[in-house]
């Protein structure tokens, strides 16, 4: 059973390497989306203030999306600095 227990052992480091690596990267896809929608609701806040339509529910949106992408950035610091290549 000692036998067994080493291989597994391994496998259960190696992953977690990646598994540090690829979080980083689920990071990185997070920030793009939020930044994106970002984007978005400051257009379409800016759209809604110049044509004088109520605005109050897109800028709160807004705030929000703002909001997560900092937390989020700040989250990503954290983390450990990525690889250059990945590993299979």
């Amino acid at each position: 059973m000692t036998q067994g227990a080493a291989p597994q052992g391994k496998k259960q480091s190696a992953g977690l390497g990646q598994k540090r690596v690829r979080s980083g990267e689920d990071f990185d896809i997070i920030i793009g989306f939020l930044g994106f929608w970002a984007v978005v609701l400051l257009v379409v806040t800016v759209w809604m203030e110049l044509t004088a339509q109520p605005a109050l529910g897109w800028a709160l949106g807004l705030l929000a999306i703002l909001l997560a992408l900092y937390g989020m950035i700040r989250l990503r610091r954290r983390l450990p600095a990525r690889t250059a290549t990945r590993r299979n």
